[in-house]
């Protein structure tokens, strides 16, 4: 493993390209590329190396997921929140 220069542990760099690919990707793309990675590791037949791989990009494909979810449940939530104080009450 190369040594890093800039005297960072590339934790913020990785954070920051994780960042960079939940806006890049959509949740469909990212759900279809995950559906895919989960086909792969199902199937075998791959090396140790290559399913750590396919293993470490899943992981990331289901945080961009559950980033898109958990901004479509916050959305709603707020709808329903915006609902529930728009209608009479019911007295």
């Amino acid at each position: 493993m190369a040594a890093k220069t800039d005297g960072t542990d590339g934790t913020a760099a990785a954070e920051v390209a994780a960042a960079s690919e939940r806006a890049a990707l959509g949740y469909e793309q990212a759900r279809d590329e995950l559906i895919d990675v989960v086909r792969r590791l199902e199937a075998g037949g791959t090396t140790l190396e290559e399913s750590l791989a396919l293993w470490e990009r899943g992981e990331e494909l289901a945080k961009v997921c559950r980033h898109w979810l958990e901004g479509a449940r916050a959305r709603l939530d707020a709808a329903l929140a915006v609902a529930d104080e728009e209608s009479p009450a019911d007295d």
